[in-house]
């Protein structure tokens, strides 16, 4: 069965108050109009997962959207921080931080079915300090050696966005390059929404090119430049111009940051362009 819908009708499964996963990378594979989407929708009180914290998740943060947040650090790369993201925490956002790492095995043991994973990342680190309260970490005696390791909880959000250059009608998509914690983050979730540069019929892709399943998949939805500004691997390169623009928007904050946002990115311009090309 066809899982095609359009990019309003796919997000329509993020509600206020949902859990949130994002596997976009900095400046890379960004699920941009996805994000914009929410920001349009009006969406609040959401938790956001991301572990490598992206140009979307500073778009949803700075937009109002987002109450808590669980990552581990990011940037716009050589464009600058995430000020969006930066301003909120200094101003009392709740914001767990985690190394790359950690985060990582929390969402691989949400993919699992495991209640935690054992790591000894983060040992010693002052991370720890902050994070042991919250309940994404312990400290547990190894039942083999009785040494000491850091137990990490399984994280499993309610909905995941993956933005894939390539996704058949069912669901089944192909991520190209690098896929960093992709596969962990979808497959933590209860929920996967792919949104792709490409809809092909089933059977379109090369079963061994298959990232994310369809089993897995609740909706797809066809974005030509879905990951602009930032850059999809075997696609598109990031646009250096509206980076930097968006960085200086996002330093602004306040009304600065949303007429650029609305002018930008909520008008469907983006998109427009971005199929132009």
């Amino acid at each position: 069965m066809s899982k095609v819908s359009s990019l309003a009708d796919a997000m329509s499964a993020v509600t206020d108050g949902t859990h949130l996963a994002l596997t976009g990378f900095s400046i890379t594979r960004s699920a941009v109009a996805a994000a914009a989407e929410l920001v349009r929708a009006g969406r609040r009180g959401l938790t956001l997962t991301q572990v490598i914290g992206s140009l979307d998740t500073d778009l949803l943060v700075g937009s109002g959207c987002v109450d808590r947040l669980i990552y581990s650090g990011g940037s716009l790369d050589r464009f600058g921080s995430l000020h969006s993201v930066n301003r909120a925490i200094s101003a009392g956002m709740p914001a767990e931080e985690y190394s790359t790492l950690s985060l990582t095995l929390r969402l691989l043991a949400g993919s699992l079915g495991l209640p935690f994973v054992p790591t000894r990342s983060l040992i010693g680190s002052q991370l720890l300090e902050r994070l042991t309260p919250s309940g994404g970490a312990m400290m547990i005696s190894d039942p083999f050696s009785g040494s000491p390791v850091l137990a990490v909880s399984a994280v499993r959000p309610d909905v995941a966005i993956v933005h894939a250059n390539v996704c058949d009608d069912e669901g089944n998509a192909w991520v190209c390059g690098p896929l960093w914690s992709i596969k962990e983050t979808a497959l933590a979730s209860a929920r996967v929404i792919v949104t792709a540069e490409r809809v092909v019929p089933r059977g379109g892709i090369d079963p061994s090119r298959i990232t994310i399943p369809g089993a897995v998949v609740a909706a797809v939805a066809e974005v030509p430049g879905g990951g602009r500004p930032t850059s999809v691997f075997g696609a598109y390169d990031y646009d250096a111009a509206l980076l930097a623009d968006y960085a200086a928007a996002s330093r602004a904050g306040g009304e600065t940051f949303s007429r650029f946002v609305a002018d930008r990115f909520l008008t469907g311009a983006l998109l427009t362009a971005a199929v132009a090309r």
